[in-house]
């Protein structure tokens, strides 16, 4: 039995599917204005198989395909868990919001912390800050890690950051230095994140922004342990919907049966 999570985010929708306790196929895919049609594109590879539905909007999965919804916080708790079993806190960094968890030593949520207020120190900052320099995500990274000059943006704001880059570059100051600069500022706000809420190692970075190497090693480095990252981070939630629903034991009869009635 194959078992689907859907994770439909702010940025992108992400699907794993999960057989015999092991993620065997996952797709990613950017958010448009029919995300309901995103997610039927992804979920067309996998007829007839039970889907979990995690994230924004995961309740209109659930009106529509989904026989079962999970918050984030528990999903992603259960597919961090599940690539690093001694996890201990998970951090995840979304397109729009950043989330703290901390576990017990059963893998239990025990608490955690939410920055959806704001796009500072989310992927969506990033992206901002990378554009604002005319640079792609990867290349803002990239240019990051080559500074070695101590530049402070001041402002978290998204709004007043990304005019205080441009002041910068006005200024003269190199990209790469205000690169290094931008991460630097997401850093110590993740980390503040993560005093707050108690950091209990070992530590889990999930979600697309994982894949930043100078931000993860720099957070490292500020905190001073080891940040694990999955192979496939951005998948994290959408692998703990599908591992929660099949522990469920929904059976593919049941979605089968459940379609049927949708017409």
């Amino acid at each position: 039995m194959t078992y689907l999570g859907v994770d439909l985010g702010s940025r992108a929708i992400k699907l794993a599917a999960v057989r015999h306790g092991r993620l065997v196929a996952s797709r990613v895919a950017e958010c448009s204005f029919e995300p309901l049609l995103q997610a039927r594109g992804l979920l067309k590879d996998f007829p007839s198989c039970p889907v979990a539905a995690t994230g924004y909007g995961r309740h209109l999965a659930r009106e529509h395909f989904a026989q079962k919804v999970i918050t984030e916080i528990k999903a992603h708790a259960i597919g961090a868990q599940h690539a690093f079993p001694e996890c201990r806190t998970v951090l995840d960094v979304g397109g729009q919001d950043s989330k703290v968890i901390v576990l017990d030593a059963r893998g239990r949520v025990e608490r955690f912390q939410m920055n959806d207020k704001c796009a500072a120190g989310t992927g969506r900052f990033l992206e901002m800050m990378a554009a604002s320099l005319g640079l792609t995500l990867e290349d803002f990274a990239e240019a990051a890690a080559r500074s070695t000059t101590q530049l402070t943006i001041s402002s978290m704001c998204a709004v007043f950051a990304e005019s205080e880059v441009v002041g910068l570059r006005n200024r003269g100051y190199a990209g790469e230095d205000i690169a290094r600069a931008v991460h630097l500022s997401v850093v110590d706000r993740l980390a503040g994140m993560l005093e707050r809420a108690g950091l209990a190692g070992p530590l889990v970075f999930t979600g697309g922004v994982a894949r930043n190497r100078f931000l993860v090693e720099t957070l490292s480095r500020r905190l001073g342990c080891e940040v694990l990252v999955p192979e496939v981070p951005e998948v994290m939630g959408a692998l703990g919907a599908a591992l929660h629903l099949a522990d469920s034991g929904v059976s593919s009869g049941e979605r089968q049966g459940w379609a049927d009635n949708q017409g």
